[in-house]
């Protein structure tokens, strides 16, 4: 990519958020057009950097900097937009394929962007786009737990609809040594052949959207009944691993057993383990026992991995529901923005991820309302974060 200049002529550096966005296409006629696409776009970046959510504070945030602002990216406005302007923007303005794309292609140069195995693909609506008849935008992410990156989103039709998004999803991302799971809804056959074919493994759950495959695999790690006299039974060739943990005022046991022998008896393509996985939850308080038990399936053979690792990828799965959904729910109060106006609660779901994978790839920033905290206090460093990578 060439380096990239503002409005008034700034050269920023080739890596330099600016210059990705402004390789976006504005819907917008040229006549009348105040402010540039790739302008508005940063100014919304940086507000959330700093701590703000909603379009009225990131309206906010940048007319009571607009001196610094008009500065830092040598605007002939030194007039900041108003909030219908960023909402008129992100709903009718932007092609929200093209910024899912810039989005990705900006983080992908991060250090480490995609060095981790596991890609984890979930659903999440964004209920601040929900009408009366609970019409919104529904989205399918792909998601790096580790890293905390989103990949890439894309568009469902609706809710129930993300098992035909899903291979859309899977086709726009390199899947060359990436390992992919979904909750139950997307163990799907198809699926499962276009990720080996592209160069990936699957695991994946077995509850009741395959209930066959749920009771074969149920009734292999059920005890065998008492055997026929004169006759036995052929040895099953168990894997155990466990792990303890404590936190959050409960111990946490997790088994995991793992076997090889169904490989050829399952009707499911690639399939090479099944596994049974225990999780056993008990109170610190009151002592109150709860247990869990989950089935599920996977294409990676027993020397591609141990059972200690496919736990642990198991277990980081999960990590987009603390990592991603309640980060974006919570932080970033994306489920109480109102974003009724054409697409644009994708497209700031979208500016979202971003931001995320911006300030998660500092890792002295772990803790994401504390790292907003320190630049709505150092809005130069924001800047500069978003100026070179």
């Amino acid at each position: 990519m060439k380096s990239s200049t503002t409005e008034a002529g700034i050269v920023f550096d080739a890596g330099s958020l600016y210059a990705y966005f402004q390789s976006l296409h504005d819907k917008r006629k040229a006549r009348g057009v105040r402010y540039q696409l790739v302008t508005l776009l940063v100014l919304i970046v940086l507000a959330k950097l700093c701590g703000e959510d909603q379009p009225c504070g990131i309206a906010e945030w940048a007319k009571h900097r607009s001196e610094m602002l008009s500065v830092w990216l040598n605007l002939k406005r030194k007039q900041m937009p108003h909030h219908s302007t960023y909402r008129r923007i992100l709903g009718e303005s932007v092609y929200v394929e093209e910024l899912e794309q810039a989005s990705s292609l900006f983080l992908s140069e991060k250090k480490y962007f995609g060095r981790q195995v596991l890609v984890s693909i979930d659903g999440k609506v964004v209920r601040g786009t929900l009408d009366d008849f609970q019409n919104g935008t529904y989205l399918l992410a792909a998601y790096l737990p580790d890293e905390g990156l989103v990949l890439m989103q894309v568009a469902v039709e609706g809710r129930g609809s993300e098992i035909p998004a899903a291979p859309r999803l899977l086709r726009s991302i390199d899947l060359r040594e990436k390992v992919v799971m979904g909750d139950a809804l997307h163990t799907q056959r198809g699926v499962s052949i276009q990720i080996v074919e592209a160069g990936g493994e699957y695991i994946w759950l077995a509850k009741g959207n395959q209930p066959q495959m749920e009771e074969d695999i149920r009734l292999w790690f059920e005890p065998d009944p008492d055997p026929i006299p004169g006759m036995a039974y052929l040895p099953k060739d168990f894997e155990t691993t466990q792990t303890v943990n404590k936190g959050h005022g409960r111990l946490e046991q997790r088994t995991l057993t793992t076997s090889s022998q169904l490989k050829d008896f399952l009707d499911w393509p690639y399939l090479e383990q099944v596994f049974k996985l225990e999780r056993r939850f008990t109170s610190l308080k009151t002592g109150e026992v709860q247990g869990q038990v989950v089935y599920g399936f996977t294409s990676l053979s027993r020397d591609k991995i141990t059972p200690q690792r496919l736990l642990y990828l198991i277990r980081s799965y999960w990590g987009i529901e603390n990592g991603l959904h309640y980060r974006r729910d919570v932080t970033f109060h994306e489920d109480r923005t109102r974003m009724t106006k054409g697409r644009m609660g994708q497209a700031m779901a979208c500016l979202n991820n971003l931001v995320l994978g911006i300030l998660l790839n500092k890792r002295k920033y772990r803790y994401v309302p504390s790292a907003r905290r320190y630049f709505n206090a150092h809005p130069k460093d924001a800047f500069a974060l978003i100026s070179r990578l």
